[in-house]
């Protein structure tokens, strides 16, 4: 037989199709957390990924979900990562397992897309990024709202400089899951969550404000309620400060049905975005008020992933915001327990 090509798992032979990849062999890494279907439905509709297999701490949710799939279910997190036949991993264990299994995973060579919050602490998140530098590992984190369609309008109005000098920011971003009673009950659990509205949905808005105010906010003040009488926050808000008097509300919460709101305020104008009507408002001083329609919205964090894979590209841009959003997350926490505003300089 005559060999038209050797590639790193497979003889093409001559005749066949030259240009076919090599599809990303992808497992999910536990169903802890709720968006963990969502990736593994995703690895299964991307032209480029298989997702083969399962593996999760609970043995019964592992089990249901590898048989909802219709790929296998692998008991035992050290015999799946030693396995030949998988690349990559989706990782959605809970926040307090991150760092173990994802630093595993690293060391075995697995690629790895994770469900935000990456870590409990910057120093767990930079071992993990550690880890995957070391050893040739592609890292991206779940930061989805970044590559909106507003988020591009947004950016390119602050970028020309309409608004003038940005000082005042405001996103919110809620849903009823804690009042409707549609979150899973281990989303409640504070050793495994760290935190429920700030630390798991209010990562959105606390990136978002970074990209719109800047990474290293001065100070960091939070107040979280506990509207259900859970023992993870439900409701919260923090207000961020920067050089030159800027100011940053985030909103969060789990318990009414809110739209998605952005809002950004500047010397020269104004800027709003709201779900509802999905256009992007700019009031400047002098000006008729002017609505930008939505463009589509860039490739999804999973499809950059596979790029950064196959290019062998490091996602630099998203590990670093990642990094600033576990700072800000920890600072914000910190700031709710103790009642004082952080110094986050």
């Amino acid at each position: 037989m005559h060999l038209a090509r050797l590639t790193d798992d497979a003889i093409i032979n001559e005749g066949e199709d030259m240009s076919a990849k090599t599809r990303l062999r992808v497992a999910v890494l536990s169903f802890w957390h709720v968006h963990a279907g969502d990736y593994a439905t995703t690895a299964t509709q991307h032209p480029d990924t298989d997702l083969v297999a399962v593996w999760d701490d609970d043995a019964d949710r592992g089990r249901e979900a590898a048989a909802r799939f219709g790929v296998e279910f692998v008991p035992d997190l050290d015999d799946l990562l030693a396995r030949d036949d998988i690349d990559a991993v989706t990782v959605t264990t809970s926040t307090k397992d991150h760092r173990d299994v994802m630093v595993k995973a690293a060391r075995a060579g697995k690629h790895i897309f994770t469900e935000k919050l990456l870590a409990p602490t910057v120093a767990e998140a930079e071992e993990i990024i550690r880890a995957c530098d070391d050893n040739g590992v592609k890292l991206v984190v779940s930061l989805p709202r970044l590559y909106h369609g507003y988020t591009q309008v947004v950016k390119d109005v602050l970028a020309g400089g309409r608004l003038g000098a940005v000082n005042y920011s405001r996103v919110r971003l809620s849903h009823d899951g804690a009042v409707a009673n549609w979150l899973p009950e281990q989303f409640y659990d504070p050793e495994a969550a760290f935190g429920l509205a700030l630390t798991d949905l209010g990562c959105h808005p606390v990136y978002l404000t970074q990209l719109i105010l800047g990474a290293t906010p001065l100070t960091v003040s939070s107040t979280y309620t506990y509207v259900t009488g859970r023992p993870v926050d439900d409701n919260a808000v923090v207000t961020v400060t920067y050089p030159g008097g800027a100011i940053g509300v985030i909103e969060a919460g789990v318990v009414s049905p809110d739209p998605f709101l952005i809002e950004v305020g500047g010397t020269s104008g104004w800027l709003s975005y709201s779900e509802l009507d999905d256009v992007v408002t700019v009031a400047l001083k002098g000006q008729e008020i002017e609505r930008i329609p939505v463009p589509d919205d860039l490739p999804n964090a999973f499809s950059q992933w596979v790029d950064h894979i196959d290019n062998g590209t490091r996602a630099d841009d998203n590990i670093a915001r990642a990094v600033e959003l576990t700072r800000l997350v920890v600072a914000s926490n910190n700031a709710a327990q103790t009642g004082k505003t952080e110094d986050h300089r």
